[in-house]
């Protein structure tokens, strides 16, 4: 508005004042540039009175603008500012960053890995444990054999196989009833019912193809892998690693019961790398009958090619056809009907379909 009067203005003072020099002059009247200069300086007088106001609210603003910092690209819309915003803006430079250098940035620490936190609800993440000892307390169901256990884990029955060991079994859909595998269970069964059960999981599998828990076991605080391997009822076995956290002392303790000859260590050759070999224990004797009042005729030569029938009170059977008719799955080598010619795999279980 300063610059529309005093603009106006002056071009009608010039006006104006070049008409009045033509009339002095040319001598010719004309009162049309004496109206025009009049207005002129009325104009100038109002560009003079009332403008100054609008000038330095303008200027106000201008030196507002430049205070106020721009964090936002021009080409964005603007969003309607907040309180704080507003106060921010009416503060000086100054005090504004006196008051960002007095904030302190809160500092986050990275949590550590305290196994003895863990809880119920975080176990439901298979991976919770992982890379620590934590030990997790669980209810047992039931005792299946030397090293396999039914728990209760996060709401549900679950098999549970013990990492690292392997005792012989019980009852092997293939294998049958192995020579110690009873005595290995009952152990467990002992060990497990003594106390506060509880399970540690390796850094590994949780998991194996069986869809089994794979975990170490303890009980009011002492390892049941480790029991088993110093007492001679089970040996070290599968051994995969990164599942590997135990297997020093375990190799340990099995070296002591080798040692001293107990258990599966009792019979030469039985436990293997690669199992428990049946075959080679001896059955026991069977007890002696007393001697007859009469001299014993000495014995006839048995045939060498066809085998005798056994004694009586034991099964024989002509091939595996006749076998399969009694024992539809076949015999381990532990049962009188087994005979090795009908073992053609030599695994122990002879006629197995």
């Amino acid at each position: 508005m300063f610059v529309f009067f005093a603009l106006f203005g002056f071009l009608f003072i010039v006006i104006g004042i070049v008409g009045l020099l033509i009339k002095v002059i040319f001598k010719k009247p004309k009162r049309k540039f004496g109206t025009l200069a009049l207005v002129g300086i009325a104009m100038f007088i109002v560009a003079a009175v009332i403008v100054p106001d609008d000038i330095e609210t303008e200027v106000e603003k201008a030196d507002l603008v430049k205070q106020t910092p721009i964090d936002e690209p021009s080409e964005t819309p603007k969003e309607a500012p907040d309180k704080e915003s507003v106060k921010d803006i009416e503060k000086p430079e100054e005090e504004i960053s006196k008051e960002t250098e007095e904030k302190s940035v809160p500092v986050v620490a990275p949590p550590k890995n305290d196994s003895s936190k863990v809880t119920p609800e975080k176990l439901k993440d298979s991976t919770e444990t992982s890379g620590t000892t934590a030990r997790i307390p669980v209810e047992l169901v039931k005792v299946i054999d030397g090293d396999t256990i039914k728990i209760l884990y996060n709401g549900r029955e679950q098999n549970v196989r013990y990492l690292l060991i392997d005792t012989p079994e019980t009852n092997h859909p293939r294998l049958g009833k192995q020579p110690f595998g009873d005595e290995a269970k009952a152990r467990n069964k002992e060990l497990i019912e003594s106390g506060t059960l509880e399970i540690e999981f390796d850094i590994g599998e949780r998991f194996d193809k069986y869809d089994r828990l794979l975990a170490y076991i303890y009980v009011d605080g002492k390892s049941i892998q480790k029991i088993l391997l110093s007492e001679g009822l089970a040996r070290v076995a599968y051994v995969y690693p990164p599942n590997t956290r135990h297997v020093d002392p375990y190799e340990k303790a099995q070296a002591i019961a080798k040692e001293k000859k107990l258990g599966i260590w009792s019979v030469e050759d039985y436990a293997t790398a690669a199992g428990f070999n049946a075959q080679v224990v001896k059955e026991k004797p069977a007890e002696p009958t007393p001697a007859p009042t009469k001299q014993p005729v000495a014995p006839a030569p048995a045939p060498a090619a066809k085998p005798t029938p056994p004694v009586q009170n034991t099964e024989w059977f002509q091939n595996c056809t006749e076998l399969r008719k009694t024992y539809p799955n076949g015999v381990p080598s532990s049962l009188p009907a087994y005979q090795p010619k009908m073992d053609r795999d030599k695994d122990g279980f002879a006629c197995e379909r």
